[in-house]
């Protein structure tokens, strides 16, 4: 790592994440900037050291001294609950029901994210998290400073520094019944990332439970390098790479197993033959078995995973994988597929042998996961809507099985590797807007549309994948009769992604499903524009949203593609919410049409005009400004080959979207008959002939779907249009 460190002393700190704070090495007041050795390992132990190792002995070069890992009630009475030092999980022991020890779906610090909450059996939760800066000295690892959100003090010393950061998670529990103080812990931990990709980490690091002992061997050839004994179980082992501490994994195992695997076995865990004073043991069976290791420490009794080999004594536990059990759903607490609002956490999981997306949810959202059960039961028969499972619950959460997908529409949109197996952009919005008619018609307003709860499918035998909606957590189901719903329960949705009905305070009427519209127009057009917004960057979304202000600038006004996608976001991202067209209305819009049904809908029209005057409504209508439409003439934007195949028959006006028309139709009729070299420039039918003709005058489909509304109510043009959109 080699950087400047300018004039702005703490620029790390504004550019950090929120929990993964950068760890910056720099220079100071024009001294040149030092890299930290690759020599060196940070070696993290529970009682709260962090030391300074060489990568190549492991003998310790300095050492930072904090408050242990883990600080937690020396008395336990039950249910006891003992946490995991290396990631802040919990487990219970005993219960009314005498239960083992058994894993709980959550760690320290997502309790203390998720707090203040309450638990069904009356355990109020209350969570306090610190964040704080050390600035060591890179050489001596003596503290220089400390820093935290309310206190840090300007320094200019010659030397280099290391700025770690640490954060501090606390958890309360409150008995309500026994207007008692339950439990709490402390849990801290070093801001870390993971690292590249691409970093080859050479080193195996083998962690003992219960004598604090550090065999590192090659990864390789399984040679062991090193062993050091650091007083303390070790949480943690980092490496520094470019701009920070990455976390590089260790295995945890039983004392004996260590030494087993270290001086008897040349197979198990890539480690050979090594001599070494200790007492020879007669060889096992080469077996490891996950087990629980409860240790005590100064800070309290505390739980770690741990493999031992056969041989050794264990007390068999409930718990003998990280697997969840809660009813008839199964998850990993380590699995986690994303968050959600108000401390919701949704892990991939199993029911009835079936994988899943388990929803976790809070005791205070159990209101509204009921209600959002209750709306996915009523219309997740549907394709394109997400298919409800099962409900479960425990003492402290709600968990909802729901079918699992591969990704978000925002996946599928930003990430530029995406296998999109065949779905494109427009079925994807098709399908979206299938889904949503569908909740419409079940008076069902979903109002928190947007690409995240938007979800691609895993692929079905057939290899293809569909879009479905999803996250009816702020679903309003409108009783009968009711085509609104008010504003007293606060504003739904996600900002940037709200109409400006539900929060401008001069709204008239209450908001109806129309809300959905608008921010389906948000997202059509996330989606064609391959990333961009309507309204902005996020910080002024919301505000261009309550003024109107949008742009649809990479929407190309000579594509006609893009001149039909124009249109139709255009209308929803209306102010006006009843000019927004209902979601069945969107889905008679040509932007969903196939090349083939354009070419059916051009030869329908060119047909039913045919007999019609000059100065009849219909023909009239289809001439109004029909000069833009075919560029002033359009014989002399065709290729040559066609003009001169037209100048054959009859005469055509260049001037006219009718004769346009019927060229294209006899064309189309008369395909097979055609000169080889007429075929060659239109290409085949429909889809490139359709193209030949759209390419050239883009205008021609979105103006004659216009003109033709005349027609809507007749047989032949119902496919073509909504019953809104009949002129009578």
């Amino acid at each position: 790592l080699a950087s400047s460190f300018g004039s702005y002393l703490f620029s790390w700190c504004l550019s950090s994440c929120a929990d993964l704070k950068a760890v910056c090495l720099q220079g100071f007041c024009g001294s040149s900037t030092v890299s930290v050795p690759e020599s060196l390992l940070f070696v993290s132990t529970l009682d709260g050291n962090l030391h300074a190792v060489s990568k190549r002995s492991g003998t310790i070069k300095w050492t930072l001294k904090e408050d242990p890992v883990l600080q937690v009630p020396t008395h336990v009475s039950e249910p006891a609950f003992l946490p995991d030092p290396n990631d802040g999980s919990l487990y219970s022991l005993g219960g009314k029901n005498n239960e083992g020890l058994t894993k709980l779906p959550f760690t320290i610090p997502e309790l203390v994210q998720a707090s203040p909450c309450r638990s069904s059996d009356g355990i109020l939760y209350t969570g306090k998290k610190q964040d704080v800066w050390y600035v060591v000295d890179l050489l001596t690892g003596e503290k220089q400073q400390t820093l935290t959100s309310s206190y840090a003090e300007m320094l200019c010393p010659s030397s280099s520094l290391l700025y770690l950061g640490r954060t501090e998670y606390t958890i309360t529990m409150y008995d309500t019944k026994s207007r008692e103080l339950r439990w709490n812990a402390t849990y801290s931990d070093y801001a870390f990332t993971l690292p590249d990709d691409d970093t080859k980490h050479n080193m195996a690091h083998f962690v003992s439970n219960g004598d604090d002992l550090v065999v590192t061997v090659d990864s390789e050839s399984g040679d062991v390098q090193w062993v050091q004994n650091y007083n303390s179980p070790v949480v943690a082992i980092y490496i520094w790479q470019r701009e920070g501490l990455r976390k590089v994994p260790h295995t945890n195992v039983a004392v004996e197993t260590l030494r087993y695997l270290t001086f008897m076995s040349g197979e198990v865990g890539r480690i050979t033959q090594w001599k070494y004073p200790f007492p020879r043991e007669k060889k096992t069976k080469d077996k490891l078995m996950s087990t629980l290791y409860v240790g005590k420490h100064s800070s309290g009794l505390y739980a770690s995973p741990s493999l031992v080999h056969d041989g050794v004594t264990v007390v068999v536990s409930e718990e003998e994988s990280n697997i969840v059990r809660i009813g008839n759903i199964t998850f990993n607490p380590r699995d986690v597929l994303g968050h959600g609002a108000e401390g919701t956490i949704v892990y991939r999981g199993q029911f009835d042998n079936r994988p899943v997306a388990v929803k976790r949810i809070l005791p205070e959202c159990f209101s509204f996961a009921d209600r959002e059960v209750q709306l996915l039961r009523e219309s997740d028969e549907y394709p394109n809507v997400i298919r409800y499972f099962c409900t479960e619950r425990d003492r402290q959460f709600q968990y909802i099985a729901i079918e699992l997908c591969s990704s978000t529409l925002q996946e599928y949109v930003e990430r530029k590797d995406f296998n999109r197996h065949g779905l494109e952009p427009v079925t994807l919005l098709e399908q979206t807007m299938s889904g949503l008619a569908h909740l419409h018609s079940l008076n069902i307003v979903h109002r928190d549309l947007k690409p995240h709860n938007i979800l691609v499918s895993m692929p079905n035998t057939h290899g293809r994948v569909k879009a479905m909606i999803s996250d009816f957590g702020l679903c309003k189901k409108l009783a009968v009769g009711r085509h609104s719903f008010s504003r007293k329960s606060g504003v739904p949705g996600t900002e940037g992604w709200i109409a400006p009905e539900v929060l401008s305070e001069d709204a008239k009427h209450n908001p109806t499903c129309m809300v959905d519209i608008f921010s389906a127009g948000c997202v059509f057009y996330y989606v064609v524009s391959e990333g961009h917004h309507p309204f902005g960057k996020s910080l002024q979304r919301q505000a261009n949203i309550l003024l109107g202000a949008y742009s649809l600038e990479y929407l190309d006004p000579n594509r006609h593609e893009d001149i039909v996608a124009r249109n139709l976001i255009e209308q929803m991202l209306s102010m006006e919410p009843k000019k927004r067209p209902s979601a069945d209305r969107v889905l008679k819009h040509p932007f969903f049409w196939s090349l083939e049904k354009q070419l059916q809908f051009f030869q329908d029209v060119s047909d039913r005009i045919e007999k019609e005057p000059l100065d009849g409504p219909i023909v009239r209508q289809l001439e109004r400004g029909g000069r833009v439409v075919v560029k002033g003439d359009w014989k002399e934007h065709i290729t040559v080959p066609l003009q001169t195949d037209l100048r054959k028959f009859r005469s055509y006006k260049g001037g006219s979207v009718r004769d346009l028309l019927r060229a294209m139709r006899n064309k189309k009729h008369h395909y097979r008959e055609l000169p080889d070299g007429v075929q060659e420039t239109l290409g085949s039918i429909p889809d490139e002939f359709v193209s030949y003709f759209t390419s050239r005058f883009p205008l021609l489909l979105l103006h004659t779907h216009l003109a033709m509304r005349f027609c809507a109510v007749e047989r032949p043009f119902l496919p073509y249009y909504h019953a809104s959109e009949l002129v009578i």
